[in-house]
């Protein structure tokens, strides 16, 4: 099943999953066995981390290695600068990757509620937000936000007055930058065809 992208608000088919997107084939060879010892460590430290070494350090960071500084810097953000509540975070995260089809940062977000031990209900069912009760009305907010501002690089006054509602100056922020980074994210790996690592699945082995 191929995704479908959002382009207004009759089209709303955002997968539940990463099982729901075709996996890609990287456009680029991923490099196994990279050159440099800075680089040989990343892929260690990686593997550690993740069970594997991830696709965007093979196809990416291989090849323009300062981009590893830019993807460190960012995750950092993700995880030590974020005082958001971390299901509204990965939620965030998760709904703008099924807009874009980014089947791999779908992985990677399911992997990173996996580790926080997050119950996936409300992951799975992201495409009914707007209706399904098991969302509050702060949720129902910033995914709407979220949505809006993925879908059309802009959003409106009505949409943003909403999220004020619910979220004070820095918590709009971080939604606005998380928004941001996770479409960054998106369009990187899609263009090059970058699909899921299967990263979950490694994640809920090792939790066993």
């Amino acid at each position: 099943m191929k995704v479908e992208s959002i382009a207004n608000e009759h089209d709303r088919q955002i997968p539940a999953s990463s099982r729901d997107i075709v996996p890609e084939t990287p456009r680029l060879e991923p490099i196994e066995k990279p050159n440099g010892l800075m680089l040989r460590f990343v892929f260690w430290m990686a593997n550690r981390q993740f069970g594997k070494v991830p696709t965007p350090f093979k196809v990416v960071v291989t090849r323009a290695p300062k981009t590893g500084n830019l993807f460190s810097a960012m995750g950092k953000y993700e995880t030590k600068g974020v005082q958001l509540e971390k299901e509204l975070h990965y939620m965030i995260a998760m709904f703008v990757s099924g807009i874009n089809g980014c089947s791999f940062c779908l992985d990677f977000g399911r992997m990173m509620a996996t580790k926080e031990n997050i119950d996936m209900t409300k992951f799975n069912a992201l495409s009914t937000y707007r209706v399904n009760p098991i969302y509050s009305e702060k949720e129902r907010a910033a995914l709407a936000y979220a949505e809006e501002m993925t879908c059309r690089k802009r959003v409106t006054d009505e949409t943003f007055n909403e999220l004020r509602k619910h979220f004070n100056d820095r918590e709009i922020v971080e939604i606005t930058t998380l928004t941001a980074i996770q479409n960054f994210e998106n369009l990187l790996n899609i263009p090059l065809g970058i699909g899921s690592d299967g990263l979950c699945a490694i994640a809920q082995t090792r939790k066993k």
